[in-house]
């Protein structure tokens, strides 16, 4: 597969360490090129056993993992990973099933690119996640403030829309507080379900539309066209934040 290669753009933040786990040549090179100029150090490992030893060695900012891996299933090596670190997970995958890519979210990942990929939108979709990552460490802030004049406010766990406030139900301002401390990457369905109702029995999906619906018609100019609860089909929702 060939790719042509795309810088990540003029000032892009700046990783320490970025780990690549991925056996074949040619797309661990268009990955390591992809990411060059956001990166002091790019390290590489050829397989999972060795992806994980590096992981834990050397702390990187973000793993980008691909599924396909000559010893272990990628999805063990998320799981492992995320057992004992908090860097974003990002996950290359030939495979397009929607059933995969909520396994993967579940396990940790915090993202899913499909090959064949972009190198701009790819390069793009890391910085979205290190951006996140990096700023969430030293963030002192509990205000978010959205585009559109959204604003929330997680220490009084509450929300307005241009200086007016947003009256929602506490089991609302748990599914958007859910989503908005992960701001731009999508929870599945069982993700949000967990965080905001625990481990009740029930159906995740038929449980949040209503819920979601709801949330909408308060936040949002157009609910039919949402611009921060977004779907992500088959899979779950995110708190979109323009960058």
């Amino acid at each position: 597969m060939s790719h042509v290669i795309q810088p990540v753009g003029p000032s892009p933040l700046k990783a320490r360490l970025l780990l690549i786990v991925e056996d074949e040549p040619q797309i661990s090179r268009a990955v390591r090129n992809a990411l060059n100029d956001g990166a002091d150090r790019i390290i590489e490992a050829a397989n999972g056993r060795s992806g994980i030893d590096q992981a834990a060695a050397e702390q990187p900012d973000l793993v980008v993992l691909d599924l396909g891996l000559p010893d272990l299933p990628g999805i063990e090596v998320c799981r492992e990973i995320r057992r004992w670190a908090e860097m974003p997970i990002v996950v290359l995958s030939a495979r397009h099933s929607e059933h995969e890519k909520v396994q993967l979210l579940n396990a940790g990942a915090d993202d899913y690119v499909t090959k064949p990929f972009s190198t701009l939108e790819f390069a793009a979709r890391i910085q979205a996640h290190l951006r996140r990552s990096l700023s969430h460490r030293g963030e002192t802030s509990p205000i978010l403030e959205a585009t559109g004049g959204l604003t929330l406010d997680f220490a009084r766990r509450s929300v307005s829309r241009r200086g007016i406030p947003v009256r929602l139900t506490p089991t609302e301002w748990e599914i958007l507080q859910a989503l908005a401390r992960q701001s731009n990457r999508t929870l599945t369905h069982q993700q949000i379900f967990d965080r905001v109702w625990g481990k009740n029995a029930g159906n995740p999906q038929q449980y949040l539309r209503v819920h979601i619906t709801n949330l909408r018609r308060k936040i949002e100019e157009d609910p039919a066209r949402p611009q921060f609860v977004v779907t992500d089909p088959g899979v779950g929702y995110r708190f979109e934040l323009p960058e």
